[in-house]
């Protein structure tokens, strides 16, 4: 498992006019990017007993969380993400499921998983039986990625995250959702050993400081 470094800033809609406009100026656009921009639609796991969350609120040293996530509205790709964090620093393990897979996990049918070739969906297999683990929200956001390949540097701004209040119908392309109340626009820059110069001065923003911002914190008020 490969950890990474990770800023997270809240930062106003003018502020985001200002980055696009210099990250633009300066970085690549992630391949993946339609028009440089891409939906993101994620449904997140935890127990009962709210452990991830909590985890987080509570600023727990070293925590996990799992969400089922595709793109664009692309059902053909649909992956299981794994998000670990420890001391700060953070790193993604991630599995393509079948389709197959996405329903058994959307519905949370434990026993349809336990098969799997791939670890990362066992494990989750593994949780569900043992920690309860369960979906619990959609988070929908847009996302514009910019990439920097000395230091592999990633920066994305986030916005318009929404919330479907506790509706876990994911594979729903008509589920409804709403704005997650005032959550800001988020700006997150991601790097491995070192980060350039360049990029330190290129995301800086007045009266911004590091957040622990979290999509799944902000769209769980809602259910």
């Amino acid at each position: 498992m490969e950890f990474r470094h990770e800023w997270k800033h809240e930062i106003s809609y003018s502020d985001l006019l200002a980055l696009r406009a210099r990250l633009g100026a300066v970085l690549e656009r992630d391949q993946h990017a339609v028009n440089g921009s891409y939906q993101i639609r994620s449904l997140y796991f935890d127990n009962l007993a709210d452990k991830a969350l909590r985890e987080k609120l509570d600023g727990v040293n070293s925590r996990e969380k799992f969400r089922v996530r595709y793109y664009n509205g692309d059902l053909s790709q649909v992956f299981l993400e794994k998000k670990s964090k420890y001391s700060g620093l953070c790193s993604k393990e991630q599995a393509r499921l079948s389709w197959e897979e996405v329903q058994a996990v959307a519905s949370g049918d434990v026993t349809r998983l336990a098969d799997s070739k791939e670890p990362l969906v066992r494990e989750l297999c593994f949780k569900m039986t043992t920690q309860g683990l369960r979906p619990r929200t959609i988070v929908d956001y847009t996302r514009e990625p910019f990439v920097y390949d000395p230091g592999n540097v990633r920066v994305t701004l986030d916005y318009n995250i929404r919330t479907a209040m506790g509706n876990t119908d994911f594979l729903n392309p008509d589920c409804v959702t709403i704005p997650a109340g005032d959550a800001p626009a988020i700006l997150e820059v991601k790097w491995d050993g070192f980060l350039p110069a360049l990029i330190r001065d290129l995301v800086q923003v007045p009266r911004t400081h590091t957040s622990a911002f979290s999509k799944y914190a902000a769209c769980r008020i809602y259910g």
